[in-house]
């Protein structure tokens, strides 16, 4: 699965992030989608989340949207960038490229599978802040594991928000050298 990239136009930096990540959980495809697509309720139930501002509405689908988004890991340091829709096919995928501390794009992909809604998420980015870009060759593996839990409270948050279970987290990771 391709992810775009017409959003990509990176400054010189010296590492890109590549992640995904994939949850197993337990409730409808269409609650999932909707929790998703309502990221302004994502604070409620995803602890990472600091905080969502919509900045611009979109389309009918949410193509053209902005929300910019605040996050908070386990290591102790916030970044925000704001998300613009790129593109959207309801109950099957959200696509986003992202500007701010990280530029680069994101994709929600979602499927069901025996009584069991599938997320998978892809995040290729950039860092935009200085001392990361620094610590990114030696700091990747805690930068990395600071990514997952993120991803895993928001797995955790969502399976609690719609009183389901969730069977399966999963995530990889890469730190990809650039020129």
């Amino acid at each position: 699965m391709a992810i775009s990239t017409d959003c990509l136009t990176i400054k010189s930096m010296p590492s890109e992030f590549q992640f995904i990540t994939e949850w197993h959980i337990t409730a409808p495809l269409d609650a999932v989608y909707e929790t998703i697509t309502h990221c302004l309720d994502w604070p409620a139930w995803w602890k990472g989340v600091v905080n969502v501002e919509k900045l611009a509405p979109g389309n009918a689908d949410g193509v053209g949207s902005v929300h910019r988004f605040t996050w908070q890991g386990r290591i102790p340091y916030r970044f925000t960038f704001a998300m613009r829709v790129t593109g959207v096919a309801p109950l099957t995928f959200l696509e986003g490229c992202a500007d701010g501390e990280v530029t680069g794009t994101g994709r929600w992909d979602f499927s069901r599978e025996n009584e069991i809604t599938i997320v998978r998420y892809h995040w290729r980015v950039h860092t935009n802040r200085r001392w990361m870009n620094v610590i990114a060759p030696v700091a990747a593996p805690v930068l990395q594991w600071n990514h997952h839990q993120v991803m895993r409270q928001g797995a955790e948050g969502m399976a609690r928000w719609l009183n389901a279970e969730l069977k399966t987290f999963r995530a990889s990771a890469a730190l990809v050298k650039t020129e």
